[in-house]
């Protein structure tokens, strides 16, 4: 982890970056697919929200959740990331919602940086380190 300057400006620009974003949307999709069938079913998605501890802390401290409710909250984001409902995501339904999500995100923050404690691997981390090197170069 590590703690970056990040606004809204900065994941604008990273989601319009279509190679740099579709390249890791891919490798995230392709990473999460463990039966490599093509799709993600509930349960390899499930993997992915539970390792984001959202719903697990309050910031960065651990709570005691209801598990039916978190059960609940899961079950709604695999809807939204399932827009056709069949019960598995595709890759263009998993870029769609990430892209939809990472958007929201960056209409959120606004265009004033702010501190956050960022995942090495997150797609936040991703667009940083995008636009750091986009300065440097």
């Amino acid at each position: 982890m590590s703690v970056e300057l990040l606004d809204g400006a900065t994941i604008v620009s990273f989601v319009e970056d279509e190679e740099a974003f579709n390249g890791l949307i891919r490798d995230r999709f392709y990473n999460l697919d463990t039966n490599h069938d093509g799709f993600l079913s509930y349960s390899e998605i499930l993997k992915e929200f539970q390792s984001l501890r959202v719903f697990e802390t309050h910031f960065g401290i651990d709570v005691k959740r209801d598990p039916d409710e978190l059960a609940h909250v899961y079950d709604s984001l695999f809807e939204k990331f399932d827009h056709d409902a069949n019960g598995a995501v595709d890759l263009e339904e998993f870029k769609m919602e990430t892209k939809r999500m990472m958007l929201a995100m960056a209409h959120g923050l606004g265009f004033l940086p702010v501190q956050m404690l960022l995942e090495e691997d997150s797609f936040l981390k991703k667009a940083v380190e995008r636009e750091a090197m986009k300065i440097n170069a």
